[in-house]
């Protein structure tokens, strides 16, 4: 059934979300969580002792559509899907989210320098009280980067604030060999598993 409105709510704040939302013409209204300090977090993305790297995206993802889900019913505003999304970098079974300082980084970049990881997108869709949860896994290898190299994508600042501490829609791109999977979903946010999801919630995507 297709709904009235024929929108959602993105419970996200990230510009690479917006825009893919927007390239499959999704009407969308904006939910700004809080994601990092100076005030607390809406969503602690800490993840938990021993967690596997495909559950700690689903339950992050989750957290934040429910918290999504809340802001909208103590607003008052319309009942309409709330999509959620989290993104984690994932070297072995090592979890890489958002960088907390330059070293930090720096630390990160030299790890998957030369080496394959992966990319692990949750979305997270509530609507009528029930929520559906898709993971999205793809496959990026890197080439072998310089230090020099490193100091100078860091002195842009393009990845303080991507998981893994970089952005592959940007001038990281020149550190990718190969990438297996889905594009959109290293970005942020896997479209093939976004449609699926909104479909199911009654958006029309091809109305």
């Amino acid at each position: 059934m297709t709904l009235p409105e024929n929108r959602i709510y993105l419970a996200s704040r990230s510009p690479r979300r917006h825009e893919l939302l927007r390239q499959i013409d999704v009407n969308f209204l904006p939910l700004s969580l809080r994601e990092a300090l100076p005030r607390a977090p809406d969503v602690d993305e800490t993840p938990l002792p021993g967690e596997a790297p495909a559950d700690y995206v689903c339950r992050v993802a989750g957290a934040k559509a429910e918290t999504g889900r809340r802001r909208v019913t103590e607003r008052g505003l319309p009942d309409l899907p709330v999509l959620a999304a989290d993104t984690a970098v994932v070297l072995g079974e090592r979890i890489y989210g958002k960088p907390h300082s330059p070293a930090h980084a720096k630390a990160m970049l030299g790890a998957l320098s030369g080496q394959t990881h992966h990319i692990l997108t949750a979305v997270a869709v509530v609507a009528q009280q029930e929520m559906q949860v898709r993971v999205c896994v793809s496959t990026v290898r890197f080439r072998n980067i310089s230090d020099r190299e490193i100091r100078g994508y860091l002195a842009c600042r393009e990845g303080h604030d991507k998981a893994g501490a970089y952005a592959i829609q940007g001038k990281a791109a020149v550190f990718v060999a190969e990438i297996s999977g889905s594009y959109s979903g290293v970005v942020g946010l896997p479209l093939f598993e976004t449609a699926q999801l909104l479909e199911e919630a009654g958006i029309e995507l091809f109305p």
